[in-house]
């Protein structure tokens, strides 16, 4: 089927922006879909019928005009953060072209003199503001999607909070368009209470004495954590996630989740990573669900409850980590069935029957163990001395592949 879908990326200067072949495939579409605003700029001469999007939003109307032709009008480029992501997901790539316009990105960078490839990007179009937490560092520039004229001093107070009062905000309002507009201030400062509903707001990002200071490696400081002691520590935090060994777009199972830290960092190692925390004790929930939003992982899925019941239905992953609760009936099992072919397995353990219990598991499938030992220089007297932590008995095992060398059904979990 030849391409019957135009995805036509427009300014906020207009339909008098648009090159000529946006201006065609809108003079010859049947139907135009898209926001009320972006409808609202198209002119009176143009036959097509106007279709705003439905809410909630839903592509299924206009996926019923299947071969007629039909134009999409999204802000800028649609293939960032926009509509023509979702298309491509929906279609084969041969029956849509994208006509993008330039990036609200694009000219923030440009007004800015900014590299637009040494900007971090958030987008809080639909997401919570909290998601800015995983790029905050001291000097680093960000670029903020807005999700409506509420969104800068709610970002500014967020700053403040964190210990980044001193970062310089630039609000930019309707880029492109003729009512564009600059507003400049430090966080904590800010005093506009309504912006522009369309804005992107530039961040230099300053911390002040005392904000924490989060590194992009794994092993992030213990107190960077809410948690009642029920804590993989840093170090062996580090090591673990070494060995699990996150990698764009994986999902990880996170079982006897405690604090979250496990699952927290293997997100924030890319932002396509994908973590479900397992956890049945009401109490460290709360915990994972502060720390996932202070840590910049609002993404994270928490299920409450206890394996291997609660693993039912979950999507297979490509990863899982048991920090607790390996001696409890069918748990090694259930993750070992549940994951995918070519996935990764590894669980800590403490006690003796724990140990075991990873030995025996290492007897029947493979893998490695590998025993933790790390000490504390701490006072004594007037001296110093070692002071030895609790060792950690590590197993880590590879499923290994089906007979034809081929990654399993994605979709299978027979916990389910």
């Amino acid at each position: 089927m030849p391409a019957w879908l135009t995805v036509v990326g427009i300014g906020d200067d207009g339909f008098a922006g648009l090159g000529r072949p946006a201006r065609r495939a809108l003079l010859e579409a049947s139907v135009i879909y898209g926001g009320e605003r972006h409808l609202s700029m198209l002119p009176a001469r143009l036959a097509a019928r106007r279709a705003a999007w439905p809410r909630p939003f839903d592509l299924a109307p206009l996926l019923a005009q299947r071969g007629r032709p039909v134009c999409v009008l999204a802000s800028g480029d649609p293939m960032l953060f926009g509509v023509g992501a979702t298309l491509t997901r929906q279609l084969p790539a041969d029956e849509l072209r994208v006509l993008p316009a330039p990036s609200s990105l694009s000219l923030a960078a440009a007004r800015l003199g900014w590299p637009l490839q040494e900007v971090a990007t958030v987008s809080l179009v639909g997401r919570p503001l909290s998601a800015v937490n995983a790029q905050l560092h001291d000097g680093a520039r960000m670029f903020v999607l807005s999700a409506d004229g509420g969104t800068p001093a709610a970002l500014a107070a967020l700053l403040s909070a964190r210990g980044f009062g001193a970062t310089r905000m630039t609000v930019l309002e309707h880029l492109g368009g003729d009512a564009e507009r600059r507003i400049d201030g430090r966080a904590d400062q800010w005093s506009t209470e309504q912006s522009a509903a369309l804005n992107l707001i530039a961040l230099e990002c300053r911390a002040t004495e005392g904000a924490p200071r989060l590194p992009l490696t794994c092993g992030l400081p213990d107190d960077a954590f809410r948690h009642d002691g029920q804590l993989t520590k840093r170090d062996v935090r580090a090591i673990t996630l070494a060995r699990l060994a996150p990698a764009p777009g994986e999902l990880l199972w996170d079982v006897g989740a405690g604090s979250g830290s496990i699952g927290i960092e293997w997100m924030r190692a890319h932002p396509a990573c994908r973590a479900i925390a397992v956890e049945a004790h009401a109490e460290r929930q709360r915990f994972i669900e502060h720390n996932r939003d202070a840590l910049g992982v609002p993404g994270l899925q928490l299920v409450a409850g206890r394996a291997p019941q609660a693993l039912a239905g979950l999507p297979a992953p490509d990863a899982i980590f048991i920090g607790g609760g390996v001696t409890a009936p069918g748990v090694l099992e259930a993750c070992w069935a549940s994951l995918r072919d070519g996935g990764r397995l590894v669980a800590n353990a403490v006690t003796l029957q724990g140990e075991a219990a990873l030995a025996a598991w290492r007897e029947r499938h493979g893998g490695t163990l590998t025993r933790i030992a790390l000490a504390d220089a701490q006072p004594l007297g007037g001296f110093d001395t070692w002071r030895q932590a609790l060792p950690i008995t590590l197993l880590e095992v590879v499923k290994p592949r089906d007979a034809a060398g081929a990654a399993s059904d994605p979709s299978r979990n027979p916990c389910a």
